[in-house]
């Protein structure tokens, strides 16, 4: 069969055409998956869901590989994962349930099995050996749960304690945040006294509102409480983390829009770093911190921004990252509740946005520390996304800081 002119030319320009477009599909490369807990509708009783997101390597921008994961139940509210992020947990409100997904090297989900607690879990974290589970649960009261882990699988509980305030033991005290130190020693807390803070409400104790308990963690599990602990912790904290190092502890007071530092020592005592607390946006809500020790980034709920700072290792003190524009927050979509910074470069940092229903994500200067948007940001996710976790794919190596 014989091709006109203009045949052959529309067959040569369509084999360009398709070997263009396979080329630029190859160079899409995932670095990380990003997982988002959220309602899978628009109503209160809706089931939960996580949703499976891939991070291109150039741009930042996710795009959905998987179908959503069922949560079980209704409201999942926080979520982390196995240092070897080959696990993930899960913790629902809705049936007060912690559930246990095993990661598959493509990002896919299976669920493995679940705890049901007592009372709500809020935050949940796991050591770095893997070793155990931590669960802070409560609406009223605040208890830290430890669960003996073996391969991923949640197991019996180790200890359990509950956080109560010196002098203050009958206070209502609403948990708030949790994290492992990296270092394996010690597990940090954050809760407020509604007794003593109660906008709108009636107040009826005196005490310090805002506390984070700091416990260390022996071979066998057993927790013991650090020297002066709990610390005081402003008003309202809202969430904690520590540096890769296990050197510096930071808060974010939701009330005073505000981030505390602490300087560890003797791996669980904690003193405050003397020239904080330092100003966030309004409302900071979560934070993280990213995998060489650099930098500080926090999610601003009344902002819809994330404020950036880069941390001095020598003294622990965050300095605010000044942006090209001359800001130092970066715009969201609506009411960041959740953020996280890749795991396997440490390039991009990611929020997830409450009331906007999506993901905002940023390019993270790794010498500045200061962000951009990425490619096509927010990305639209399932109805009030409530956490987020990331994993690296394949074998990109982790970033790491040695001070």
């Amino acid at each position: 069969m014989k091709f006109s002119k203009l045949s052959q030319l529309f067959l040569v320009s369509s084999l360009g055409l398709l070997v263009a477009t396979l080329l630029t599909a190859c160079q899409i490369v995932t670095i990380d998956y990003v997982f988002v807990a959220s309602s899978a509708g628009s109503g209160s009783g809706s089931a939960g869901q996580i949703e499976t997101f891939a991070v291109d390597s150039a741009s930042g921008a996710i795009r959905s590989v998987a179908a959503p994961v069922p949560t079980g139940t209704t409201g999942p509210l926080a979520m982390t994962t196995s240092s070897d992020f080959n696990h993930l947990y899960v913790a629902n409100k809705g049936n007060n349930s912690v559930i246990h997904f095993t990661v598959d090297s493509n990002g896919a989900l299976t669920k493995a099995d679940s705890v049901t607690l007592a009372a709500t879990p809020v935050a949940l974290a796991v050591n770095s050996a893997n070793t155990f589970l931590y669960v802070l649960s409560g609406t009223k009261t605040a208890t830290l749960t430890e669960y003996a882990l073996a391969s991923g699988v949640i197991g019996s509980v180790a200890t359990q304690q509950t956080l109560t305030i010196p002098g203050y033991s009958g206070d209502t005290l609403v948990p708030t945040g949790l994290f492992a130190l990296a270092s394996g020693g010690a597990v940090v807390a954050t809760a407020y006294d509604q007794s003593a803070y109660n906008p709108g409400g009636v107040t009826t104790s005196s005490a310090n509102p805002g506390w984070l308990f700091s416990f260390g963690v022996g071979s066998s599990g057993a927790l013991t409480t650090a020297l002066g602990s709990p610390y005081a912790a402003g008003v309202k904290p809202s969430a904690v983390a520590a540096d890769p190092t296990s050197r510096f502890v930071y808060v974010t007071d939701f009330a005073s829009s505000q981030l505390i530092g602490y300087a560890i020592s003797s791996g669980t005592n904690l003193s405050f770093l003397l020239n904080g607390p330092f100003k966030t946006g309004n409302e900071p809500s979560a934070l993280a911190i990213d995998p060489r020790g650099k930098f500080i980034y926090v999610s601003n709920e009344l902002d819809n921004s994330v404020s950036a700072f880069s941390i001095d290792l020598a003294t622990g003190t965050p300095v605010a990252a000044v942006n090209p524009t001359g800001s130092a927050t970066n715009t969201t979509d609506t009411e960041p509740v959740a953020i996280g910074v890749d795991s396997a470069v440490g390039r991009f940092v990611f929020t997830a946005n409450y009331l906007g229903n999506s993901v905002s994500g940023f390019t993270l200067d790794p010498t500045a520390g200061t962000l951009s948007p990425t490619q096509a940001t927010p990305y639209p996710v399932g109805s009030n996304p409530t956490a987020l976790v990331i994993v690296p794919h394949g074998n990109h190596s982790l970033q790491t800081v040695t001070p």
